[in-house]
């Protein structure tokens, strides 16, 4: 079968035997909910089955693919483990952590062996299935389809259980199952692409085989590349798979599709997937990946607090995380929303966390948003902790060792960790520690004064009423580059205030300011920082419009990342580039004290760059059903295409939606789009299953920087996280008249 091709090389593996064999492993929910369960790989060595004692088992939620798997952790490094497992060895527990938001996997071995045979097999699987070339990924594809149709799990499949017209087509040999080099004629079936063929028989010689030269013409006329018979010749041998034909120096129909599928043909510019930014800059000259109460995985009225969200955001990319710090009991600060009713975790247990994930994912400073409500003696304790925990990682003392009139940069910051929060002033600091202040400057942003629940409202009242807080002088001292202060105005922060100082803003306040002083607004965001969080009355925690604030220069633009939302899509798209690493250069114009930009008002100057944007929506393939519980639920699928940015490059267009038909649908819809504006400008592709009673349901989505689109070669979209399937769409984009074609490929799962 096609996965055993797949997985050749680890099928001698002692731990891959051991999870084909499988094992029984505790399951574990709460102090009260720990139960055994059976666990096994299947087959097809991507899939893994676990036994469920629920009354109304669906047979898709028995099992979870290992593309799903986002790490696995080997001993007590889940808060799951950590609270309902401390009585079990370190060595026998492990968790599996999935992609998204979905829950992670808590489980406990009987051995120390065991749980090691388990996280090694499955971390190998994971490393195997993120490195698997585009043929294999399609012959374990077919091989799947396969599977989920076997019944009686004997490797052959039932044809009651698909459609007639594939019988007459596939099985030829009349035995009711597909064998041998049926199974290819099923495979070539599901995957035959019209649009495809015609571009292939196009430049082809021949029906069958393009020719070197034929290749060549087709990667410079299409693709509007420079290349030479050499490169031809390397991509032929890079993806045709037919030994004969690559040996005459030829590509077939399927090494074409290979080639179109392949990573060298992403939209998604390669050289933006790494660090390709100057990265010397001011910290106050990027957008900077920030998140908005970061410990919720909820709602932000009853939601639950948890330390995974940390580690979700850091690994996301995530450079700015926020800590809402109230007093606990034993003397230990604890991090929730205040006056609510969600749950508390451990201010310790938070920078813990941070200190073992801050770096995983990119190398850049970490800034952690002190939002302080503690009184004087656990702010101490906070201090503390950030000093013994963080160690080295803590920047604590400028830079060059002296004051300087400029804010250091990403690349000088590199592996350290930032305080945002309150200081003393020097003559404070010199008074000595027990200094009293409002408590509205203790903490500037005091959200939960803004939600518009009474409950919260009145005890807000109640615990503000002739209430101070001091400052404690240990935790003013590690504040060096972030100092929260009030906002005064444009004119009297210029004057009085430094590069070090940050103000928050409201989105409402932020929003006001950029419609009525843009130019004031990015002027001051060349020199300080700006931290913009969501309104109060968010309790639902859904986010802004972020390309509303970047477009006025604003750095730390904060969102609430456990929602997925047309909003975190605008945001993912934004720091796909420069590597991930949470850090984008701003444009020059955003930059420079002489510009005269106004996102409002777009004149003449060097930002506008006018392009004109073709694009044509062709077809789509294998979408999936939106509810996979309804019998009747396939798909009726449109596309949007969506321009976000300046106020005047802001335009979306849409297809016509197709009925029924998720297989192969075709729309052949061409739209131009005038951008004034490219630097600021973002394009979201949207497919949607339409309702004619209701909203359409959300089916998947890609979006990023039009800078990021790779002109004139094949594109393949990977599409980001909230979706577990895939979903093929051809496009064909031209800018300035270059022709570019690209795949649309997602595998993600909405959460």
């Amino acid at each position: 079968m096609y996965s055993k091709l797949s997985f050749r090389r680890l099928q001698d593996d002692e731990h891959l035997q051991f999870l084909l064999k499988g094992s029984n492993l505790d399951k574990v929910k709460s102090n009260s909910w720990r139960k055994p369960r059976f666990f096994k790989l299947q087959d097809d060595c991507s899939t893994i089955w676990h036994e469920s004692r629920k009354l109304r088992k669906v047979p898709s939620r028995q099992t979870f693919s290992i593309e799903d798997v986002q790490e696995v952790r080997l001993g007590r490094h889940s808060e799951g483990l950590q609270k309902y497992a401390k009585d079990v060895p370190e060595e026998q527990c492990f968790s599996i952590i999935f992609k998204g938001n979905r829950k992670n996997l808590d489980l406990i071995a009987s051995s120390k062996e065991e749980a090691s045979q388990w996280a090694e097999g499955l971390k190998k699987l994971i490393k195997f299935s993120n490195n698997m070339s585009n043929k294999q990924k399609l012959e374990h594809w077919i091989h799947s389809c396969i599977r989920k149709s076997d019944t009686n799990f004997d490797n052959k499949m039932n044809f009651k259980e698909l459609k007639h017209f594939l019988q007459e087509k596939c099985d030829k040999s009349k035995s009711n199952m597909l064998e041998d080099s049926e199974i290819e004629e099923f495979y070539k079936l599901l995957t035959k692409r019209e649009e495809i063929d015609v571009i292939f028989n196009k430049y082809a010689e021949t029906e069958e085989l393009m020719s070197t030269d034929d290749l060549l013409k087709f990667l410079q006329t299409e693709q509007h590349e420079n290349v030479t018979v050499e490169k031809a010749h390397l991509l032929i041998e890079m993806y045709e798979p037919d030994d004969i034909a690559k040996s005459e120096k030829h590509m077939t129909k399927d090494g074409f599709l290979m080639y179109l599928q392949s990573e060298e043909g992403q939209i998604f510019n390669p050289a933006h997937s790494r660090v390709c930014q100057e990265m010397m800059h001011p910290l106050s000259h990027y957008f900077i990946s920030s998140s908005h109460n970061t410990y919720l995985v909820q709602d932000q009225l009853k939601g639950a607090s948890s330390t995974e969200a940390y580690i979700r955001a850091l690994t996301r990319g995530c450079r700015c995380v926020e800590l809402d710090c109230w007093d606990g009991p034993n003397g230990e600060p604890v991090i929730y929303h205040g006056y609510t009713l969600t749950s508390k975790i451990l201010f310790k247990d938070v920078i813990t966390t941070v200190k073992e994930y801050a770096f995983k994912s990119s190398p850049y400073p970490v800034i952690l948003s002190l939002e302080n409500h503690c009184t004087l003696e656990q702010q101490k304790v906070m201090a503390r902790h950030l000093r013994e925990i963080l160690g080295d990682m803590l920047q604590t003392t400028p830079v060059s060792g002296k004051d300087s009139a400029d804010l250091p940069s990403p690349e000088m910051l590199k592996g350290k960790i930032l305080i945002k929060g309150k200081k003393l002033s020097k003559l404070e600091h010199n008074q000595g520690s027990n200094i009293t202040h409002d408590v509205e400057t203790v903490s500037e942003e005091d959200e939960a004064a803004e939600i518009e629940d009474e409950s919260v409202k009145s005890q807000v009242r109640k615990n503000s009423k002739n209430t101070k807080l001091k400052l404690a002088y240990e935790l003013s001292e590690v504040v060096i580059y972030c100092r929260s202060v009030h906002f005064p105005g444009f004119d009297n922060a210029k004057k009085n205030q430094t590069s070090f100082d940050i103000s928050s803003f409201v989105e409402s306040k932020a929003l006001k300011l950029v419609q009525d002083s843009a130019n004031d607004f990015i002027t001051h965001n060349m020199r300080q920082l700006s931290r913009i969080y969501p309104a109060g009355k968010r309790t639902d925690s859904s986010n802004y419009n972020p390309v509303d604030l970047w477009i006025a220069g604003c750095q730390i633009v904060a969102l609430n990342f456990q929602t997925p939302c047309l909003q975190m899509d605008l945001y993912q798209g934004m720091f796909k580039q420069n590597g991930h690493c949470g850090y984008i250069l701003k444009p020059k114009f955003l930059r420079e004290s002489t510009s005269q930009f106004n996102p409002m008002c777009v004149t003449s100057g060097e930002w506008l760059q006018p392009k004109k944007l073709h694009v044509m929506i062709i077809s789509g393939q294998q979408l999936p059903k939106v509810n996979q519980d309804k019998i009747n639920s396939i798909v009726d699928p449109l596309v949007k295409v969506e321009i976000f940015g300046v106020p005047r490059d802001v335009q979306k267009a849409e297809t016509h939606h197709l009925n029924n038909n998720g297989f192969n649908p075709m729309w052949n819809k061409t739209y131009v789009f005038d951008i004034s504006v490219p630097q600021l400008a973002f394009i979201r592709f949207l497919v949607e299953d339409y309702d004619g009673s209701s909203f359409n349901d959300f089916v998947a989505q890609y979006t990023l920087p039009v800078t990021s689109i790779q002109n004139g070669k094949e594109f393949q979209m990977c599409l980001e996280p909230r979706l577990l399937f895939s979903i093929d769409c051809l496009l064909r984009v031209h800018i300035y008249c270059k022709t570019v074609y690209f795949w649309w490929i997602r595998k993600e799962k909405r959460q």
